[in-house]
């Protein structure tokens, strides 16, 4: 559905937004595209919606060049920017049929509206003044918007900034819903956002791909030793040292705890190792009561953290290129 072939953008020659970006997208698919503020999301998203040209390479919606043939390609993309674009003045229903007519959509108008309003849920808010509606009601006008003339690819940028839990949740289920008829990219760098509702994430940084898989798949594919944090009741200075003596131990430290008679331990296994029998059994011999086991590092912050750093440590040791 989304073909993007070594996508470069560039600004005075030197400065690149985009330095070769590349990535597919099927159709049916919600992936999110993640990256920290300034990695080239917007741009990525500028360029496939037509706002901004490439300096070099290729973006196509459904085999439609965006540059080539704009107007085919843009009839296929319904896009929602971090700023819905929406008219205060105007009434929801009012500017549904504005955006209806500036589309040049050709589907029945009050069925299709219809149909939106109930999928977005803003049916009962239709008559009132879009200056007078909550941020959570103004975001899904702006998703409203977005659907009209049934595109096949929606855009999302930053859908929940701003919103409160209660509407964070609703935009994440319509989103899903959404996904079931239309391809969804979501760009944000809430990273629990793309955790609760993508298939597949796409991390972007500093103009350039570094990561591309399935959701599950990332974490497996970078998973290091394992890091585990034991809570344990007993004499500090020994358990440390008794932890640290276990066979395939990597390291110990201590860290903070919230219990007042124990300490937790941050406990990091070589690779391939399982430390969890042999540290039981010597708290068991010890009788150290094992208050808490959990894992460290493996949540989807720690990975993009994980995968950013390294990624610009790569880059710092690469020469600059003559272009």
């Amino acid at each position: 559905m989304i073909r993007v072939e070594n996508l470069v953008k560039s600004y005075g020659g030197t400065a690149f937004a985009l330095d070769g970006v590349s990535f597919e997208i099927g159709e049916g698919e919600i992936v999110g595209l993640l990256g920290a503020n300034g990695a080239g999301k917007s741009t990525t998203m500028n360029i496939l919606t037509g706002y901004l040209s490439a300096t070099s390479g290729k973006a196509e919606i459904a085999g439609l060049d965006i540059l080539e043939k704009p107007t085919e390609a843009k009839r296929l993309i319904g896009y929602l920017p971090e700023q819905p674009p929406v008219y205060p003045d105007m009434t929801v229903s009012e500017y549904l049929r504005f955006v209806y007519e500036l589309k040049g959509c050709t589907l029945s108008r009050e069925e299709h509206l219809a149909e939106i309003m109930e999928v977005t849920r803003i049916r009962e808010v239709s008559s009132r003044l879009i200056r007078n509606l909550s941020k959570g009601y103004r975001q899904r006008v702006g998703i409203a918007q977005a659907l009209i003339g049934d595109p096949k690819v929606i855009i999302f940028d930053e859908p929940t900034v701003g919103l409160d839990p209660k509407q964070i949740l609703e935009v994440r289920n319509l989103i899903r819903r959404l996904g079931k008829k239309h391809t969804v990219i979501l760009s944000t760098h809430i990273l629990a956002e793309v955790q609760a509702v993508c298939e597949r994430i796409i991390i972007i940084n500093r103009g350039r791909i570094i990561a591309n898989a399935r959701t599950e798949e990332l974490t497996r594919a970078i998973e290091r030793s394992a890091i585990y944090e034991y809570v344990i009741a007993g004499p500090g200075k020994e358990i440390l040292a008794s932890l640290r003596a276990v066979q395939g131990v990597k390291s110990a430290t201590s860290a903070p705890s919230r219990e007042s008679e124990a300490s937790a331990y941050h406990v990091e296994s070589a690779p391939g190792a399982d430390v969890r029998r042999a540290i039981f059994r010597l708290c068991a011999e010890r009788s150290w009561p094992i208050l808490g086991l959990g894992t460290v590092g493996n949540d989807l912050e720690s990975i993009f953290i994980r995968l950013v750093d390294d990624a610009d440590g790569i880059t710092a040791k690469k020469p600059k290129k003559n272009r």
